[in-house]
């Protein structure tokens, strides 16, 4: 048994499978081409989302950090001013020293001064009384 095929019919046979099979995948192709759209799409839009949750998430943060900015601005405005008092305090109790070191001399005597001259006060009362009681038994013998 043979089988005779002309060869133009050969040819359009080879022809007319060629164009089905270019023809499904052709067709294969717009499907695979639909689903990655669609894929893609999905994805847009997760991303899309997943953008908007961020871009809130940041302005919560943003807003987050200007509080705390401010929280801390005002801490340490308060804490440069409790500084500059306090500052203020020791720079007044150190004129108060300084006064007090400038008016020690001449309010107060050292104790070596006070027994100096409480010694000499007493060696002239001392000599006193000796005139005193000299010219008192000068009296008497006269």
């Amino acid at each position: 048994m043979t089988v005779t095929v002309e060869f133009w019919y050969l040819v359009g046979l080879l022809l007319g499978f060629l164009g089905v099979v270019f023809t499904f995948g052709k067709l294969l192709l717009g499907e695979i081409e639909k689903r990655l759209d669609q894929r893609f799409q999905t994805i847009d839009a997760a991303n899309k989302a997943a953008e908007l949750r961020l871009d809130q998430r940041f302005q919560a943060i943003d807003e987050a950090n200007k509080d705390a900015s401010k929280h801390w601005d005002t801490r340490f405005a308060e804490l440069m001013d409790q500084n500059r008092r306090e500052a203020d305090g020791w720079q007044r109790i150190e004129k108060d020293f300084l006064r007090f070191q400038a008016e020690l001399p001449l309010q107060y005597v050292r104790r070596e001064d006070y027994v100096r001259n409480q010694t000499v006060i007493e060696a002239k009362l001392d000599s006193l009384a000796l005139k005193i009681e000299n010219v008192q038994l000068k009296g008497q013998q006269q």
